[in-house]
């Protein structure tokens, strides 16, 4: 059993490799890639970096960057691109600009909500225990 487990394990070890591509001739364009490739989202994981993802879209993103990169674009320029072809939800971390501040203040909002929600709820709880017509108080437990 354990061969069986230490085989599958090394047959699994290359799938987590997840660009796959050689690094690039220069090792300052190779930083600039890494760079790049941990500040935009994965469209269809939303909650990676296309560095981390293992989705098709994300190696395609990959790719992208590494194009723009070879083309001597600069980090800003491969930013508009990729804004401007994906929207900002591309990005990790969006800027701060009234069609975003759903993204920023989205969490905060549900926060509140359930805040409210809760305080709420504790709140009716406590006015019907203050109210109950059968409460018992200690005089009525005397023999």
């Amino acid at each position: 059993m354990r061969y069986i487990a230490l085989l599958m394990l090394l047959v699994t070890i290359p799938a987590l490799a997840v660009d796959s591509e050689p690094a690039l001739p220069n090792a300052a364009l190779q930083q600039r890639y890494e760079l790049l490739t941990h500040q935009f989202r994965c469209l269809v994981c939303q909650n990676e970096t296309i560095a981390e993802s293992g989705a098709g879209l994300a190696a395609d993103l990959r790719a992208q960057v590494r194009q723009q990169l070879i083309a001597g674009k600069s980090n800003e320029q491969i930013k508009q691109y990729m804004v401007a072809r994906y929207g900002d939800f591309v990005l990790f971390k969006p800027p701060w600009q009234p069609n975003t501040w759903l993204l920023w203040g989205g969490p905060l909002l549900l926060l509140c909500i359930g805040a409210f929600v809760v305080i709420n709820v504790v709140r009716r709880k406590t006015q019907l225990v203050r109210t109950s017509p059968g409460e018992v108080n200690g005089d009525d437990l005397k023999p």
